[in-house]
């Protein structure tokens, strides 16, 4: 099962739960305000781009919204919330100089869609050269999550035993948890949205965090338009991608003042 965790509880065991099993949930990390308050700035999105990236993959009944940076202030409080961080830090801290964001996803699953392929989120990458994690996701409920209407799924241990989404022998299992709730997985954790068979959308965001010398995956520098990373404080700019990685790696030398050379 997926190791569950109470807000404030037991952070200690959070990182080590991570590891081990591949995926935590941590119920109700954020506020009942922040979550109405960023759902009612990202359903007018939904409704306007969502269905630009159905597909095989993603679903044909499924809504997705990308650069979530720009359609809402309450993105902060959730991409930069000290419980992702401590955990991005604890997995990927010794293997780089800073970390970034790899991709920003809201993700709307509506009634009637069909359970997503099981799937590692590292596999954009060359894992093969990469004996180690390179991201982990933090998937954020912004419904309530129940198995009905398409709970995350989650296969745990696939990071360590090289399980493939169609090992019929070991079974996944759902990220049911209250909204407010986060489920935290690795980049090699196996994974994927579930059959909504209620009457009602089931919506969440995911926001990766990656090595920050590893290609985003979503390419902030033009998905994001200037105005929109101008009012970001810096650290979430920082973690979006526009700072250096150290003295030599993304550098702007016409930058006067060097601020983002820094590490």
């Amino acid at each position: 099962m997926i190791p569950r965790f109470k807000a404030g509880q037991d952070e200690h065991q959070w990182a080590n739960a991570l590891l081990e099993v591949g995926a935590i949930i941590i119920e109700q990390a954020a506020t009942e305000a922040t979550i109405d308050a960023f759902n009612r700035d990202l359903q007018p999105e939904y409704e306007r781009v969502g269905a630009e990236f159905q597909n095989d993959f993603n679903g044909y009944r499924t809504r997705r919204v990308g650069g979530i940076a720009q359609h809402s202030a309450e993105f902060q409080t959730l991409f930069t919330h000290p419980y992702a961080m401590a955990l991005a830090d604890a997995v990927l801290g010794s293997r780089c100089e800073v970390i970034r964001v790899g991709s920003t996803t809201a993700i709307e699953i509506l009634p009637g869609e069909d359970a997503q392929v099981l799937h590692a989120d590292d596999t954009i990458y060359p894992k093969e050269y990469l004996p180690f994690e390179v991201q982990i996701s933090v998937l954020w409920a912004l419904d309530d999550f129940t198995e009905e209407n398409g709970a995350t799924r989650v296969i745990p241990g696939s990071h360590l035993n090289g399980l493939h989404s169609n090992d019929p022998k070991q079974p996944s299992y759902p990220a049911a948890m209250p909204r407010g709730s986060m489920v935290v997985y690795l980049g090699s954790t196996l994974h994927g949205g579930g059959a909504n068979h209620s009457d009602k959308p089931r919506k969440a965001l995911v926001n990766t965090y990656t090595l920050g010398w590893l290609r985003q995956e979503e390419n902030q520098y033009l998905t994001l338009p200037s105005e929109a990373v101008a009012v970001q404080p810096e650290n979430v700019r920082r973690l979006l991608g526009f700072q250096a990685h150290g003295p030599n790696l993304g550098v702007w030398p016409e930058d006067p003042d060097g601020k983002w050379f820094e590490s």
